[in-house]
């Protein structure tokens, strides 16, 4: 296979049924295509010491010297679901009508496979005398994210290397290839919230103390009190309760346990800490005994508007016509983990078909992609 074909790599990667966190086929597919251009590849397996489950990573490396540009997807797939709902099989990787069918066909196995055919490209050129690239590959992006991206980054630091920017290759583009990139993302915590109260009679409500009266007090009021009115990258933060519980199958039994959990997506004007003190101090004087779990691994970040952004502005521009909408909307992503280490951007194809059923992308906008890549990469290296 010729690595600098970005359609045929991403057929071969949509075709390895990597369904989070199993990796290993794709990376074998990668590494296959970057060992020959004379990449350094490192294969790199993490765990917690929690016993949390393994996860396998690629890191290639190539160049020496200059500046280093880090490129960080990832191969890992959410589930297909039924099978029979697609119109091909969904790791088949089949091309019809100018689309790529297959699960991770937009999110994201197309995007590492435009830019590592833009490498391979930079390389048969012939590749710079200053400038370096590492491509940061994981299996851990659709789950948990704790031994993927994260760590292959602290791990390098600890190697020594030195980023001085970084790519995502997320699918940002709305309804065009190029219309829009990402500067930063907001945060995210997880919560559950149990409050205890004392079980007993309806008729006798006087000897209970209803837990789920108290939890829904508890919702009200942080549902009625809004975090903040947005800042000049983020709209405001939001907390949608997803679920409510008391495990009570009689009519006549007040409850005395309820759980609510809830999710909260913050901008740049808090973080885990804060937000966890601010639950308390809305909880507590409603409900007197109660516990709280937050859990969550992704904080808000910005990259300001800057020579990085104007740099993929301009590749982008070249290539679309289109100058991209800068913004900070959607889920979470591994650029979460960049900003400790690097300025980072986000930028790939058109991302309306991630996880459905019969996920696709135009190939011509792999083509696409992949020259803005190439742009980016030799106008970064060249300084």
């Amino acid at each position: 296979m010729d690595a600098r074909d970005p359609v045929a790599l991403s057929q071969a990667l949509v075709r390895c049924p990597t369904v989070t966190p199993d990796a290993g086929g794709a990376l074998d597919v990668l590494e296959g295509a970057l060992r020959p251009l004379g990449f350094d590849c490192r294969r790199l397996r993490f765990e917690g010491s929690g016993g949390s489950y393994p996860v396998d990573n690629l890191l290639a490396t190539m160049g020496t010297g200059g500046r280093h540009l880090a490129f960080s997807g990832h191969v890992d797939v959410v589930p297909p679901g039924a099978r029979e709902g697609w119109r091909h099989d969904p790791f088949s990787g089949v091309v019809e009508d100018g689309r790529l069918f297959g699960r991770g066909a937009a999110d994201m196995k197309s995007g590492v496979g435009a830019f590592a055919a833009a490498a391979a490209r930079l390389a048969a050129e012939g590749w710079p005398a200053q400038g370096q690239v590492s491509l940061l590959i994981t299996g851990d992006e659709e789950r948990e994210s704790v031994n993927g991206t994260v760590k292959l980054l602290a791990w390098a630091a600890e190697q020594g290397l030195r980023f001085d920017a970084g790519l995502v290759g997320e699918p940002t583009s709305v309804e065009r290839l190029g219309d829009s990139a990402k500067i930063g993302r907001r945060g995210s915590v997880s919560c559950t919230l149990t409050i205890r109260g004392r079980q007993g009679h309806t008729a006798y409500p006087h000897r209970a103390d209803n837990a789920a009266h108290r939890a829904v007090a508890v919702l009200d009021r942080l549902i009625a009190s809004p975090l903040d009115e947005g800042t000049a990258w983020f709209q405001p933060s939001n907390l949608q309760v997803t679920s409510i519980d008391v495990g009570n199958p009689a009519a006549n039994v007040v409850p005395g346990e309820a759980t609510a959990r809830f999710n909260i997506r913050f901008n740049d004007r808090h973080d885990r800490q804060s937000l966890e003190a601010w639950l308390h101090r809305e909880i507590a004087p409603l409900a007197p005994d109660y516990l709280l779990e937050v859990i969550g691994n992704a904080e808000a970040f910005v990259t300001e508007p800057g020579p990085l952004s104007e740099l993929l502005a301009d590749c982008i521009e070249a290539e679309t016509g289109l100058r991209p909408e800068l913004t900070t909307t959607g889920g979470t992503s591994d650029a979460r983990f960049f900003p400790p280490y690097c300025p980072v951007v986000e930028f790939g194809l058109v991302g309306t078909t991630m996880h459905q059923t019969d996920e696709h992308v135009s190939v011509t906008d792999i083509e696409g992609l992949t020259r803005i890549y190439q742009g980016l990469l030799r106008r970064f290296l060249a300084g």
